[in-house]
């Protein structure tokens, strides 16, 4: 890689590192389309490119979780026992994603990607918290089973998107009553089991495919993933800490504007493909 490919990663890596802290959201949302965007310019094959995309964000997201997790951890904010109870429904559900997305062509899974940006980008706009059911002072989290379900649903999409799944499992653990810091944080720690599965996935059903760029690991580009992955750290504690003293109100509805401008961008890239 050249220079400027290298500066462009780094800064990728910068932003989708600090957004990953500050909301939990794992990065993905940001990394993935220009992930995208970059790999189409280097010539990469067209019908792999958004499989290798959400795959090296999938990557990402590995260490971007553990650095922005220890983050969280030391203000206290993760609930362990939740994280523990939905873990082993995402490392099913994440696993499974890839899987499904090979069977997807470009175009399906470009507008697939399309469309969650959209919803991403309107559930930030809005912010809404869920109120309590009627009649209940306290609605908690449901029992094992229905937590290994809302697992296994968080890690499918994660998995399918390369996402990190906080765009899922925050207003389900709020909706649960559960604190937004809180929510943030425990999504944060459930970002490394859906990144651990999904880019273990990606590299087992992508081991055999054709025509891949030298250096990729299955769909995983390594050369992309470790640039990226070095910014992404480094600046991942700074958006949990920021997450801790700030609101995040105003920053949410600038995100969810570029969010939408990248939902366009995926679209257009579904319809031409």
């Amino acid at each position: 890689m050249d220079l400027g490919l290298v500066l462009i990663l780094l800064l990728m890596g910068a932003v989708g590192g600090f957004m990953a802290g500050l909301l939990g959201i794992g990065g993905g949302m940001i990394l993935v389309p220009f992930i995208t965007l970059i790999f189409s310019a280097q010539g990469f094959p067209e019908e792999a490119i958004i499989h290798m995309a959400v795959a090296t964000s999938l990557g990402v997201i590995l260490f971007t979780s553990m650095s922005s997790v220890r983050a969280h951890h030391r203000h206290g904010a993760v609930l362990w026992p939740v994280a523990l109870l939905l873990a082993p429904g995402i490392l099913l559900g994440a696993w499974c994603g890839p899987w499904i997305a090979k069977q997807m062509s470009s175009a399906g899974q470009a507008l697939l990607f399309s469309i969650f940006l959209t919803f991403s980008a309107t559930q930030m706009l809005l912010a809404k918290k869920a109120a309590p059911a009627e009649g209940v002072a306290q609605r908690g989290l449901p029992g094992n089973a229905a937590m290994f379900g809302a697992g296994g649903v968080i890690g499918l999409v994660a998995g399918l998107v390369g996402a990190g799944g906080g765009f899922l499992s925050i207003p389900f653990m709020t909706w649960r009553n559960v604190k937004i810091h809180n929510a943030v944080a425990t999504s944060a720690a459930l970002g490394f089991p859906i990144a651990l599965a999904g880019t273990l996935s990606n590299i087992y059903y992508g081991w055999n495919t054709p025509d891949l760029p030298r250096y990729s690991l299955g769909f995983v580009y390594m050369p992309a993933l470790l640039v990226i992955a070095a910014a992404s750290v480094t600046l991942a504690p700074l958006g949990a800490r920021t997450a801790h003293k700030l609101p995040v109100q105003t920053l949410r509805k600038i995100f969810a504007i570029v969010l939408y401008c990248l939902a366009a961008y995926m679209l257009r890239k579904a319809i031409g493909t």
